[in-house]
């Protein structure tokens, strides 16, 4: 044992950095913060060390053995001439001048948007906090404790305002959370019934994406009264579920109790589209029927971003609880018995599912869910039931205010917009935008208005003005307006019933308090700030802090995704040079950043393949070749977009079978619609048929969806375009430093060739031509906060640092894989011995011999200090990893060598030195921080409850353990937390 230790230690010697290497300045007058030396780990020391040990003595040697060279492109497509780099400092001034540029009006446009406050103590501490924000989706639940915790109050306050039954832990947004409603009602009538009926007052980017995920589904959506069309018998016989808004778009609560009534008479669902806000003061939806209930979680706390990330929020009854779409948040127990928190029901995911699958969901939205959790813990039900009445109360003054003028407000009861009847919508509009002031644009005899809780005073008595002004009326001032003595509800729909009850929600109301307790939940969690995350196919690399300065800057964070384009110029420049810069990366023509995330950029792609087939009365063609080494999401969007799946069989060395596709695309030649394949493979090479592969298909009428989720392997070397196809999607929160959040934002743009540019998504508040798909996500341009990190990202690397980024990506995957393949079965690899920029290990033998699986050597992977790759995926047995260009030699290293140590561990279970059963990748519990123990301790023998070991840090390193291993038996429902166990242990 005592070799053991000095082996241990030896991880956790420091290396020095050798700074001397760093490249010289071109001038005096040169920057020092260049941007490529900060984000590429690596140093030419250590570059040049990797290549020696792999054998080459130069990088240009090496990606010539590793890239096939058919498919290289020359330097000058990438490099600093097409995208010039910035330095840090440059780069934040440009944004500064550029974000100067977007016009800070205080907008009451509404339509399920609203300029939230965020309490300063969740904006430092949580989303610019990097141990929030670097982490990713809790797969492993040892080092995750505190996002699971908090995402369970998320589900919680959830459930408790909309009075349902159980909640997932996010959704994308509000519109595809409404189309996942839809499905499940679709589904749950047997797919025998295909009629959905659509309330008028539903939110019209909502109905946008509706009517795509209906195409792909033959859903027939019926737009109406609700409450009217109910009654058509015809309609009710064919009905699988109705969506209301409630309040809806126009500001109306209706009373939906008898409408819910008659749809469950119809034998279908009720699904809601609500507003957490609003419940706090309106009977929730599950105390009146609804089934299914869902909104945007926003307005808790979250930045409007122009458009979004938001947490979408998702409430189903009891009896759905097995078809609702996401993730779930469940409560289990540790080895010691000890309760812990896990992710439930992970069976239903479309990875596992694949064309069986109903949902893509991949990519939630966990860190804004997060804020929102953080934000009602906060405020507590009496701070919000605060808010709610102030955003109530001064709705209700401006009603009464500018009734007093002779103006019509449309609603008889509301909670925070009203509809004015006007004379001239277009004068009104005139002089409110000239008051720096934006109201909702509903038809020239209309306008609409929503408060929300950054109005203040004197924010209210300008919007008021300008209704005095266009009526030719005496200006109010503040001590004019009176407070309303009642509440403008009706008295059936006032919420009576308590909510928030918890503990959680009902402490952590003072500053000190919740700092605290946010950084108590943190610090259960391993993120990018500990170590490497070296999880294959999801490029856990640096998220810059310089990229990440202008999120939450008030020129870019509190803008309406829906004020005119004139007055976000800053914002279309930004968007206009990342659709300009992502298309010249992939070699394509245009570029649509509306999917918001990897799983919804697959779908859109297909969606305009389909539009293409469509538009050349070619609409028959509905079949999709998908080869088994795809990623996981492919079959599960083939399928949401209409497609049938026919899977392609793939070679003992991992490569694509050429034959059998070719046998495929010709038996389905007249019906073929795409082809979908991910390069570099999922099994991580370079295939050398892709270029024939994408021949095949387009020899027999087909088009080619690359998969962009391993395009960090590409940039500079290769591209999308020159490997044949016709549509990718990119990760923005992969290739392109997007942070992973614990589980989201993601964001998943697509790029197409020129042919296929007429069809990309359009919306209905910014119309493309009529070619255009209809929406696949609410805001029109998606997440568009975050495309700044995007942005920013590629504008700091320029041309060439996105070139190198990627040849060390590959050259870091490559030394690891070397130093690995003796210890452990290395599954694919090209002719040259090389693999791409992520590796695959194979770990069946020590199951076969020893009974220890995949998770064992994950979980024993934790206990030195680091999280697991990628598990049982792509291939159940093997692990998939990726360390990413960020990561420097000695992180590199030090994993490697954790990893030899664990096989020395796994060898003498297979030799019997130790037990097959109670032995230190079995059943050793999260280690102590103890570097120094006695012989007499190192050589204890296993125990689950006593054994101790060493960590791999140094003493100013340490690792906090949180709890035991986690019961892995995934799928029991009673492991699902509902209110009381949330009450128990969501505490601190």
């Amino acid at each position: 044992m005592a070799a053991v230790r000095r082996a241990l230690l030896r991880l956790s010697l420091p290396r020095v950095r050798c700074f001397a290497s760093a490249h010289r300045p071109n001038s005096l007058f040169s920057p020092l913060d260049d941007f490529a030396e900060r984000h590429i780990g690596p140093d030419d020391h250590e570059t040049a060390t990797m290549l020696s040990h792999l054998g080459y003595n130069s990088m240009d040697a090496f990606v010539n053995e590793t890239v096939p060279p058919k498919i290289r492109i020359s330097a000058e497509q990438i490099s600093n001439t097409t995208i010039p780099p910035f330095s840090e400092s440059e780069l934040l001034i440009r944004a500064k001048d550029l974000g100067a540029l977007n016009k800070p009006y205080k907008s009451y446009i509404g339509m399920g948007y609203h300029c939230a406050v965020v309490p300063p103590v969740i904006i430092r501490n949580v989303i610019e906090n990097p141990q929030w924000y670097t982490p990713y989706t809790p797969y492993q639940p040892e080092i995750a404790q505190g996002r699971l915790e908090s995402l369970i109050n998320f589900q919680t306050m959830v459930m408790s305002l909309t009075s349902m039954d159980i909640a997932n832990a996010s959704l994308l947004d509000e519109a595809t959370a409404a189309a996942e409603g839809m499905v499940m009602s679709f589904v749950s009538s047997g797919s025998r019934k295909r009629k959905f009926l659509v309330d008028s007052g539903v939110l019209p980017q909502t109905l946008a994406v509706l009517r795509t995920r209906a195409k792909g589904f033959d859903i027939d959506l019926v737009v109406a009264n609700a409450s009217l069309a109910i009654g058509d018998d015809a309609l009710r016989r064919e009905l699988c579920g109705a969506l209301v808004q409630y309040p809806d778009v126009d500001g109306h609560v209706k009373d939906f109790s008898a409408f819910a009534e008659s749809v469950h008479a119809a034998g279908a669902l009720v699904v809601c589209a609500t507003d957490l806000l609003a419940l706090t003061m309106i009977k929730p939806p599950g105390e009146w029927g609804a089934d299914i209930v869902l909104g945007n979680s926003g307005r808790f706390g979250v930045p409007a971003g122009y458009g979004g990330p938001h947490g979408a929020f998702f409430a189903v009854t009891d009896k759905l609880k097995r078809k609702m779409p996401g993730r779930l948040v469940g409560r289990s127990r540790d080895a010691t018995g000890k309760p812990a928190y896990r992710l439930a029901l992970q069976t239903r995911e479309q990875h596992i599912r694949r064309e069986k699958a109903t949902s893509n969901i991949c990519t939630s939205q966990a860190l804004l869910a997060n804020m929102a959790a953080m934000y009602a813990v906060y405020h507590g039900p009496i701070g919000l039931q605060r808010i709610a009445h102030k955003v109530h109360g001064f709705t209700q003054v401006f009603k009464h205010s500018v009734e007093s003028l002779g103006y019509t407000v449309v609603n008889e009861s509301f909670f925070d917009t009203v509809t004015v009847k006007v004379s001239s919508a277009k004068k009104l509009h005139d002089i409110s935008v000239a008051a720096g002031i934006n109201l909702r644009r509903i038809d020239e005899a209309h306008v609409g208005v929503t408060f929300d809780e950054s109005v203040s005073p004197s924010n209210l008595v300008d919007l008021i003005n300008v209704f005095t002004t266009a009526s030719s009326s005496s200006p109010m001032s503040l001590h004019q307006l009176r407070e309303p003595d009642a509440l403008a509800l009706p008295s059936s729909l006032v919420r009576t019933s308590a909510f928030l009850p918890h503990q959680v929600f009902n402490k952590h109301h003072s500053e000190t308090e919740m700092l605290r307790y946010i950084n108590h939940l943190v610090s259960k969690d391993v993120g990018l700030v500990h170590s490497m995350i070296p999880l294959g196919s999801c490029t856990m690399k640096l998220n810059s802090t310089s990229s990440m300065i202008p999120l939450t800057w008030e020129e870019y964070s509190c803008i309406h995704p829906f004020v005119p384009f004139d007055q976000v110029q800053g914002y279309h420049t930004v968007i206009k040079e990342l659709e300009q810069d992502l298309a010249r990366i992939t070699g394509f023509h245009s570029t649509s950043l509306q999917p918001n995330s990897g799983a919804a950029g697959e779908y859109a792609g297909l969606c305009v393949i389909r539009a293409y087939h469509e538009s050349r009365e070619e609409g028959e063609r509905d079949i999709c070749l998908i080869p088994l080494s795809a990623h996981g999401t492919n079959p599960a969007s083939a399928v949401m977009a209409g497609l049938k799946v026919v899977s392609v069989k793939v070679q003992d060395d991992g490569n694509l079978d050429l034959e059998d596709l070719k046998l495929k695309a010709e038996k389905y030649k007249d019906k073929l619609a795409a082809f979908m394949i991910t390069y570099p493979s999922t099994f991580g090479v370079f295939e050398d048929g892709v270029q024939e592969a994408c021949k095949i298909i387009h020899d027999n009428g087909g088009q080619v969806y690359l998969d962009g989720a391993n395009l960090n392997a590409q940039i500079g070397l290769t591209n999308p375009a020159t490997c044949g196809g016709d549509v990718c999607h990119m990760n923005l929160h992969k290739t392109f430093a997007i942070p992973h959040g614990g589980g989201g934002p993601g964001v998943g743009p697509i790029c197409v060739a020129e042919h296929l540019a007429p069809f990309l998504p359009s919306h209905p508040l910014m119309p493309l031509g009529e070619k255009a798909i209809d929406a696949v996500s609410a805001g029109p341009f998606g997440s568009s906060s975050i495309h700044l990190i995007s942005w920013a990202y590629i504008k700091m690397l320029g041309g060439q640092g996105l070139s190198n980024a990627s040849k060390i990506a590959l050259l870091n995957a490559n030394y690891m894989a070397s130093r690995l393949s003796g210890h452990y079965n290395l599954r694919y690899k090209n002719a040259n011995g090389r693999v791409a920029h992520e590796l695959l290990i194979d770990l069946a033998e020590f199951d076969k011999k020893a009974g220890l699986k995949v998770m064992d050597f994950a979980k024993r992977l934790q206990d030195y200090g680091f999280h697991p790759p990628t598990c049982s995926w792509p291939i159940t047995t093997c692990m998939l990893i990726e360390p990413t260009e960020s990561e420097t030699l000695e992180e590199i290293d030090r994993f490697c060598d954790a990893m030899i140590q664990i096989r020395k561990e796994a060898e003498d279970v297979l030799t019997g030195a130790q037990p097959r059963d109670n032995n230190v990748l079995k059943n050793a519990p999260h280690p102590m921080n103890v570097m120094t123990l006695s012989d007499a301790e190192w050589n204890r023998p296993y125990s689950r409850r006593t054994a101790a070991y060493p960590l791999p840090y140094l003493e100013e390193k340490k690792f906090w353990p949180t709890v035991s291993r986690i019961d892995d038996a995934y799928g029991d429902l009673n492991l699902i937390c509902d209110c009381p166990s949330v009450e128990e242990f969501a505490t601190t």
